[in-house]
């Protein structure tokens, strides 16, 4: 017999298990790592708590090379607390969309307001090398799913804060913008579907984000997203996509993502 289980109520639940075990009133701002992304946050901030996420009500261990699997909350220098993890669950591990948004719905349900969203990509744009990270404007889901249960209507206009993407050019001007397409994956894309998401308006191609950009809309957060390029998509390099690559990029890339996350911090 299948059990129904609530997806918001076993956030709001999740939330409150966190901040016992942490032993905290609230979080203030939210981030979810992805791949490539995780050693960036070393050193960040001061380390208030940690614990493994798949000890975590309604999380797993992330199945994902280079994804730390941890949530960690850090206290900035002026004294605002961010409930930090550092992996997620894909939408092609097969555990269907709740799980996906879990993260970003905790965050919510813990009393962050902002959240910052991140993952590895492949990019569309030549000037865009491997290493360079990218603030996403806008997203394009070719999922065919959505997080949100029932007839909840929600405005994405603005999914990606155009607010907090001025604040994230205070930390660093040289940020670029572009469009975020998520296929379903765990297959990279083809390099006519590569053709295809330039076409629509595509800059970036990638398997995450954009179903928890939804949810996090959806439970009242502000989103910044931002991608990092670890590889030019299919088709637009002369060899085979490959994760280790991804992975190197993400290495190669930490002190620019560790300035990064550590100047975010201080201005969300």
């Amino acid at each position: 017999m299948t059990v129904n289980v609530d997806p918001y109520a076993s956030a709001e639940a999740s939330a409150a298990a966190i901040l016992a075990r942490f032993d905290l009133p609230r979080v203030d701002v939210g981030l979810v790592l992805g791949s490539g992304w995780s050693s960036a946050v070393e050193g960040v901030c001061t380390t208030v708590a940690e614990a493994p996420l798949e000890e975590l009500p309604g999380f797993s261990k992330p199945d994902v090379a280079g994804h730390g699997g941890v949530a960690r909350v850090l206290r900035t220098d002026s004294g605002r607390l961010a409930l930090v993890l550092t992996g997620r669950t894909h939408f092609y591990e097969g555990r269907g969309v709740a799980p996906v948004a879990h993260g970003v719905r905790v965050i919510a349900a813990a009393g962050a307001t902002r959240i910052v969203l991140t993952n590895g990509c492949g990019g569309l744009r030549a000037e865009w090398a491997p290493g360079t990270p990218v603030l996403i404007s806008d997203h394009i889901n070719l999922t065919a799913s959505s997080p949100i249960e029932g007839a909840r209507f929600v405005d994405l206009t603005d999914a990606y804060s155009p607010a907090l993407r001025a604040l994230a050019h205070t930390v660093d001007p040289d940020l670029p913008e572009g469009v975020y397409v998520q296929f379903r994956g765990p297959h990279y894309e083809t390099p006519a579907e590569v053709r295809m998401a330039r076409v629509l308006g595509g800059d970036l191609v990638g398997m995450s984000t954009t179903l928890e950009t939804i949810a996090a809309r959806e439970a009242g957060l502000e989103v910044l997203g931002i991608s990092l390029v670890t590889n030019p998509a299919a088709g637009l390099q002369d060899h085979p996509l490959s994760h280790a690559e991804v992975l190197e990029a993400g290495r190669d890339a930490v002190p620019r993502l560790r300035a990064l996350l550590a100047g975010l911090l201080e201005v969300l």
